[in-house]
Parts: C-alpha cells; sequence; structure tokens
C-alpha cells in the first residue's frame, strides 16, 4: 500500500516557505498509487487536500486533512499531422521542465510561458498567463479523477471554461478533480508572439534586431531573463511570484483614471474593457520595497510578496489585505489574490 505519513512537514512543497504540516501526507506517481491511496481509512475519515508545486498558495495555518502530492511524469507525444503536434504531459511534471522540453523540440506555443512556478497538473486550474499568452491558447484536454466517484474524465476545452486566471477547477469543480495529465497543441512551424511587455526589447539585445532570425528558444531565453531580473527566486526568498491579478475595468472608468493619473499603463481586454497592471498600482500606492518583519513586498516587483524567513502565513494575509485596501483608496479598483489561500 502506499505509505501514507501522519503530522508532514510541507515546508518544501509550497514556495513560501511556510513550514505548517499536514494532518495526513500522500505522495503518488501513477493513477493506481492515487486510487490506493483514496480508498484508504485516512481518505475515507479526513478532507482531501490536493498539492502540485505549491507555488500558488499560501498556508495560514495547519492543514488539517489528508495531502496528496501529484508527482504522476511522462512526457509524450500522442499525434502529429504537417502543422501540429500533439503533447501529452503527466501532472506531476515540472511546469518550466515541459516548456523546456518542447523549445528543444522546436514545438511553438509555450515559449511564452518559460520559468513559470508549479506543476503542469495545477496550470489548467490557474489558466496560467504571461507575456500576451495564456494556457488555453495552447489547450487540448486533460484527463481527471473525480474524487468522489473514482471515474477517470476527461475534459475537452469549452468544459475548463477558461477565464481570466480562472477555469471550472477553480470555481464550481474546485477540490473535486485530480488532473492526471494535459496535452497540448503545439506548432511545428512557430508563429512568435512577441509584442506584449519587454519582450521585443530583450530579443533584440540578446538575439540581435533581425527579427526573421529570432526563434522560439530566443523567446524561451528572453522571458527567462526578464522574469529573473523582476521576480525573486523561491529558493532563496519565499515567495508565490504573482500575489494578485491585473484587474479589468471600463473604458469610462479608465478614462477619469488617466484624468488623475496619466501614466497610468494598460492592456486592451476588448472594445469596452482594459487590464490595469496590479504592480503598478501597488508601486503608486507606496508598497514597493516594503519590509514589516520578516515579510514584504519585493523591491523589484510591487506585484510579488515575499517571505524572509519563519511562519508568517497569516502576516502575509494580513499585509495583502492591507495593500488591497490602500489600493482601492487611491484608485478605486479592486485587486484580488492570484495566490490561494488557505
Amino acid at each position: 500500500m502506499q505509505k501514507i505519513k501522519s503530522n508532514h512537514p510541507l515546508l518544501e512543497y509550497n514556495t513560501f516557505g511556510i513550514p505548517v504540516l499536514a494532518k495526513y501526507f500522500a505522495e503518488v506517481s501513477s493513477l493506481d498509487e492515487l486510487l490506493t491511496v483514496l480508498k484508504s481509512e485516512e481518505a475515507k475519515e479526513n478532507p482531501i487536500f490536493l498539492l502540485g508545486g505549491g507555488s500558488n498558495i499560501l498556508l495560514t495555518q495547519p492543514v488539517d486533512s489528508l495531502v496528496i502530492y501529484n508527482n504522476i511524469k511522462g512526457i509524450e507525444v500522442v499525434a502529429e499531422d504537417d502543422e501540429f503536434v500533439y503533447v501529452k504531459s503527466g501532472g506531476g511534471e515540472v511546469w518550466h521542465e515541459l516548456v523546456l522540453y518542447c523549445v528543444e523540440n522546436g514545438w511553438g506555443g509555450l515559449e511564452n510561458l518559460s520559468l513559470i512556478p508549479g506543476k503542469v497538473g495545477t496550470s489548467p486550474i490557474q489558466n496560467i498567463g504571461a507575456y500576451g499568452v495564456e494556457l488555453k491558447d495552447v489547450f487540448m484536454n486533460l484527463r481527471a479523477l473525480n474524487l468522489e466517484t473514482l471515474e477517470v474524465e476527461g475534459f475537452e476545452k469549452e468544459a475548463c471554461d477558461f477565464g481570466y486566471r480562472s477555469s471550472v477547477f477553480k470555481k464550481e469543480k474546485k477540490g473535486k478533480y485530480f488532473i492526471l495529465d494535459v496535452a497540448f497543441k503545439l506548432r511545428k512551424n512557430p508563429e512568435l508572439n512577441v509584442s506584449y511587455g519587454a519582450i521585443r526589447e530583450e530579443l533584440i539585445n540578446s538575439a540581435g534586431d533581425n527579427e526573421q532570425h529570432w526563434d522560439i528558444a530566443d523567446v524561451s531565453s528572453a522571458v527567462m531573463k526578464i522574469r529573473q531580473s523582476k521576480l525573486p527566486d523561491p529558493a532563496v526568498i519565499g515567495n508565490g511570484g504573482s500575489f494578485f491579478k491585473n484587474p479589468v475595468v471600463s473604458n469610462e472608468q479608465f478614462c477619469k483614471l488617466t484624468q488623475a493619473f496619466a501614466d497610468i499603463p494598460s492592456y486592451k481586454v476588448d472594445d469596452f474593457q482594459v487590464k490595469v497592471p496590479a504592480g503598478w498600482l501597488i508601486e503608486k500606492a507606496g508598497w514597493k520595497g516594503y519590509k514589516e518583519g520578516n515579510i514584504g513586498v519585493h523591491e523589484k516587483q510591487a506585484l510579488v510578496l515575499v517571505n524572509f524567513g519563519g511562519n508568517n502565513g497569516k502576516a502575509i494575509k494580513n499585509l495583502a489585505e492591507k495593500i488591497q485596501k490602500s489600493v482601492f483608496e487611491k484608485f478605486e479598483i479592486e485587486i484580488s489574490p492570484e495566490v490561494n489561500i488557505y
């Protein structure tokens, strides 16, 4: 039987580095192991808490549940045609390692999502995104185990109900499915997406200004350089990456904001709405580089809350709430956490 551990420390399983305990803990590397754990007495008598890379969660208290850690590995090509290759990855694969694997093989679509922390299995839950690309843009389907029926179910793109940093697995199906594997539709002849943020500038600096010579490896390297210059390494400073989602406001509200803040940046969502960078709002509200004991706001990126060491989950949550209140008072814009708070 798959070994289930009691009072297991979760320090190495969350990138904020919060040293809380799990009442029970099991690591699974296959569907059979997962089913064995779910049929155990511990599973019958306790809530189930699913854990991937731990990069998008803030633990504020001990986890009084059976924590199941996804370590299901494997990357394979399941189909291909003249234009596309269809790649399936186990949910326990490290996301960035999947990206590098695809880039090395010349399969385009994931390169803008380089260096995003976490596991493949959690990527659809959040509909991860960066630099003009979201997971839904390359998503084909996934398989997940229904934790109630213990049956494997398939989900096509439409069934996932992807939204901005959201999906059906973050809403009505939250905590009800264990994602086993995810399949992606990638291009054999990649179309580069370099219009968002500082990618083009970084590409010119690192790969030259001849766009015809750029490839997905150049884009991936540029994204990694940008992220490494802005975001702290969780192995050095505890953090969960971008803590808040970028808020979306109406064109009318944005026009009013520009009258008071002429330099406010934005990205068009559609004909009626624009997205405003949460990091800019937080910085203008005076929080960038803020430090309070062993927690704070990163000095280079105001969107990142950091833990310098210790059991500070509750303190980080309180800091986040202070920032939300401050931003609303200054801009009348509500920002909400991208990180899941437990």
